[in-house]
């Protein structure tokens, strides 16, 4: 119940976030040019980020650091996967509510976000392999976010 109300935070305040960049005007939407779709690079470079950010996003690397030798052995239980899904949850939704990034780096994270609170509700299904799929969710999105994010020193989770 605590992480589909995590969720459903983050999930507002991410429809929050979204609905006022919308209302604001900024340069990328200066040129009709829609949101993007698809993760890319800032001419070449990775996206700046911010305190709040990182911080957010190494909880939940470690987290999911923690997790990922019991989930390769079939040995994390549902209550176990719920937990996880909750920390994901309530991180993403610190990360909405702290981050302040530039309007471009903020739209590319937000795929992220889509992506981490996605697996976030896959772990909570009642089906194993649906849970193991969120899991599987979760680290692509960490993979990405280290690939298109500046972060110092990081390295994604591995099991």
């Amino acid at each position: 119940m605590k992480t589909k109300l995590a969720v459903l935070l983050a999930s507002l305040l991410l429809g929050i976030s979204v609905a006022a960049q919308a209302a604001a005007p900024h340069e990328h939407h200066a040129h009709g040019s829609p949101e993007p779709q698809k993760l890319q690079l800032n001419a070449g470079q990775k996206w700046a980020t911010d305190a709040p950010l990182r911080q957010a996003m190494s909880e939940i690397n470690q987290a999911m650091a923690t997790a990922l030798p019991r989930i390769h052995k079939n040995q994390f239980s549902e209550a176990d996967y719920q937990a996880l899904a909750g920390t994901v949850s309530q991180k993403v939704a610190y990360a909405v509510a702290n981050c302040k990034l530039e309007a471009k780096a903020d739209a590319m994270l937000h795929l992220v976000i889509a992506d981490l609170l996605a697996g976030a509700e896959a772990m909570e299904s009642k089906q194993p392999e649906t849970r193991h799929d969120g899991a599987v969710s979760v680290l692509h999105a960490l993979q990405a976010y280290g690939k298109y994010f500046q972060h110092p020193g990081w390295k994604t989770a591995r099991g």
